[in-house]
């Protein structure tokens, strides 16, 4: 992509990757993968489910996961919101009549409520808004870490045979495409982490380069099961809207009771962007271990709005923090 057209996309609170994501989008609606190919890429999505957590597992330090714990008031409020209070607001939009929340999107709503936080976005947005960085990596690595179990957990009880959470081939997917890889990322994080660290970038572009992968063949299966002959363009006018309302709900809640809980401004700034923010990187790869192919497309589409408009409101949220006056500490 040209500078010029990196620059325009900024200017729009967009990236490359983002860009990306839509053009598998685009790529999958004109040419679904069918019949043989459909195959392939199905068995390609797999592979590249178990290589994204691997390299999450080889990332993650421990250390850092322990070390994290031990400020249990901040990482237990980010915790319980992101896995009780989130999953009850989802469910209870997903139940919401079918002229507000068009039925085929409303698991979306509820799988993305049941997704951790961000590791990348939570810490960028809190490092610009100078806020508790060491406390924003612990939080998001331990939800990351915790999600690996508790999502597909609330997808199955929330969702039941529609996420498929608790059959058995979803239970094995989820072991050998999920844990198995992730336990031994961190096992091998001792010989090759400092590899990881050395060649993060390219190693970050095979983990972006896998998550579209799985877009495309979540929108192929989609695409192929009619996903917009049943989704039309006022139903994501809908779906952009209770997106946007989840948004704003979500980070209203975590400024809210940071400030009523008395944590310092830079708690508050780590919690604020930890609770609100929710992960496509492992909400895409998890979707298509949990859901039928035919129907992760669907679920996908709510992740992956929310997803950018996350990354706008919370770009300009951390700019706001960022102004304050160097020597302004509150709620301390």
């Amino acid at each position: 992509m040209s500078s010029r057209a990196a620059a325009w996309l900024k200017k729009l609170g967009l990236d490359w990757y983002i860009a990306a994501i839509v053009g598998m989008v685009v790529l999958a609606s004109i040419l679904p993968a069918r019949g043989e190919a459909a195959h392939v890429v199905s068995t390609l999505t797999k592979v590249s489910i178990a290589l994204v957590f691997f390299l999450h597992g080889a990332k993650l330090s421990p250390d850092a996961v322990l070390k994290g714990l031990m400020h249990w008031r901040l990482h237990g409020l980010v915790l319980a919101t992101t896995f009780v209070l989130w999953p009850i607001i989802g469910l209870g939009a997903a139940s919401l009549p079918g002229w507000v929340v068009p039925a085929a999107l409303a698991p979306g709503l509820i799988y993305l409520a049941c997704l951790p936080s961000t590791i990348q976005s939570a810490i960028s947005f809190t490092a610009i808004g100078r806020g508790s960085v060491p406390a924003a990596v612990c939080g998001a690595s331990v939800s990351n870490l915790l999600g690996m179990f508790l999502t597909p957990l609330l997808v199955g009880l929330l969702l039941g045979t529609e996420g498929g959470g608790f059959s058995q081939s979803s239970l094995e997917a989820i072991l050998l495409q999920l844990l198995v890889p992730f336990i031994a990322g961190q096992v091998l994080r001792r010989w090759i982490g400092g590899w990881i660290q050395k060649y993060a970038k390219p190693l970050g572009l095979t983990d972006r380069g896998s998550i579209l992968l799985v877009v495309y063949n979540a929108f192929s299966g989609a695409v192929v099961a009619g996903i917009w002959s049943q989704v039309s363009a006022w139903d994501l006018g809908r779906i952009v809207v209770i997106c946007l309302l989840l948004l704003a709900m979500s980070l209203g809640f975590m400024i809210w009771i940071a400030r009523t809980r008395g944590f310092s401004t830079e708690d508050e700034i780590a919690i604020a962007f930890a609770g609100c923010n929710k992960s496509l990187a492992a909400g895409v790869p998890m979707a298509g271990v949990l859901f039928p192919a035919a129907t992760v497309g669907f679920v996908l589409l709510p992740v992956m709005l929310y997803h950018q408009f996350q990354l706008m409101v919370c770009a300009a949220l951390a700019q706001r923090y960022a102004k304050r006056p160097p020597q302004e500490q509150s709620h301390d």
